[in-house]
């Protein structure tokens, strides 16, 4: 009874207050505190002003939420991302490449864990075998938007003009040059890191070997650094490719080069639609010694990821803004391929709808993704050092500076003073 006196006292009281407050101020103004996150990407011109688009539809969704934007070339932002996460003062939210979870994040504590955020975050949208790219000692500490392979693209009008087929083996390369190489012309051509790994592919089928074992350690012989110096050289002297430092993009456009190695998300920097001069462009099944062994020694990777810092004090905050980047209708139709074939089903299913999932890009993405045989990139491949020395040591060979096996041993012994050698 008590109670129920004191209620209506308190309820008599704040009517009488409205009343009293309502002559003074009628209109009543309802207040959404705002919870501030922030968000940090790379990218060029048009990616940073779709984004900023598409973070304005998520305010709007979410009016609680205001997101805070910091972006820059991919330069500035690696350097300042690395000072951020050493001081642990980086974005809530944040793209990241996927060698920084290896850098970051060895023991799996260097991002926020994503799986306990399972009831924001629609995970169902992945397969376990892509969200595996982005875990480390077994925490989910990132999700991958689209995966990017190092792929074999042809002029086939040139090819065709010449009458050869499309190359699918490593001889078909140099039986091609025979007939190409009369009028200038090379049958691929790459930069410094696509024919990097190109060689390394050959290596790895004529070895069995991967370049790296299970435990970051370099399992290659003296014996298949010269295979691979064997094999640059050969690709430069019979005309196959241009040496690397003799590459030219115009090359690709004027038909000098009758086709190229690079990634599937850079696919429509080196091809842009509609192909000049009415060239048709394709994405071709991977070299290998026989076409049954095509994947073998070739790596795919997330082109890149999206993590939520371990540190950030709104992770649920955190955890809706990352669903809408990776799943959402809106945030698909702005981005569109513009950083690779997304692999969330709901924003697949959507640019599909909207025929989105078309063109050269989606074509070397499906010769990615139906490949049974291509395998997960260790990011160490990747590190610069490696693929500079290797160019130096094939420069000796090429110019007679010393023999392959020489050039093999030093290299080798070069390698060794960076990485653990598993023999």
């Amino acid at each position: 009874m008590m109670l129920k006196k004191i209620a209506a006292a308190l309820t008599s009281a704040a009517v009488m207050l409205c009343m009293s407050s309502c002559a003074d101020e009628p209109v009543v103004r309802e207040q959404t505190k705002q919870t501030t996150i922030t968000l940090s990407w790379w990218g060029n011109d048009s990616r940073n002003e779709y984004t900023l688009k598409a973070v304005e539809r998520f305010e709007q969704l979410h009016p609680n939420i205001k997101v805070k934007c910091n972006y820059s070339e991919w330069s500035g932002y690696e350097a300042r991302s690395r000072v951020q996460m050493i001081s642990g003062t980086e974005a809530d939210v944040m793209q990241i490449n996927v060698g920084w979870l290896s850098q970051y994040s060895a023991d799996g504590n260097g991002y926020y864990d994503l799986e306990s955020l399972g009831d924001t975050v629609d995970l169902s949208n992945f397969t376990d075998e892509m969200l595996d790219y982005g875990r480390r000692n077994g925490v989910l500490n990132a999700i991958p938007i689209a995966m990017n392979a190092e792929t074999l693209y042809i002029n086939k009008t040139i090819y065709d003009k010449y009458g050869l087929d499309i190359p699918t083996t490593w001889e078909d390369l140099f039986d091609a040059a025979k007939v190409l190489s009369k009028d200038g012309i090379y049958p691929i051509s790459g930069s410094d890191k696509s024919m990097w790994l190109y060689c390394i592919t050959y290596a790895e089928q004529q070895s069995g070997r991967k370049i790296f074992d299970s435990e970051n350690r370099f399992s290659f012989t003296v014996g298949d650094m010269q295979t691979m110096i064997d094999f640059y050289c050969r690709l430069v002297n019979e005309k196959a490719m241009p040496k690397i430092e003799d590459f030219q993009r115009f090359n690709i456009d004027n038909g000098n080069y009758a086709g190229l190695v690079a990634w599937v998300s850079d696919a429509l920097n080196y091809f842009k639609e509609p192909i000049a001069a009415g060239n048709e462009i394709v994405a071709v099944p991977y070299t290998a010694n026989s076409p049954e062994r095509s994947g073998e020694g070739w790596y795919a990777k997330p082109a890149t990821l999206y993590a939520i810092s371990k540190n950030t004090e709104h992770p649920k905050e955190a955890a809706e803004l990352l669903d809408f980047m990776l799943n959402s209708h809106e945030w698909a139709e702005l981005q569109g391929v513009e950083k690779g074939i997304p692999i969330s089903a709901s924003a697949r299913r959507y640019l599909d709808d909207i025929g989105q999932l078309n063109g050269l890009q989606y074509e070397a993405s499906l010769v990615m993704e139906t490949n049974e045989l291509i395998s997960p990139m260790n990011s160490l491949v990747e590190n610069s050092d490696l693929y500079n020395e290797f160019i130096s040591a094939c420069d000796l060979v090429l110019f007679n500076k010393a023999t392959s096996a020489e050039a093999a041993e030093q290299l080798y012994e070069t390698y060794s003073q960076t990485y653990t050698m598993a023999q």
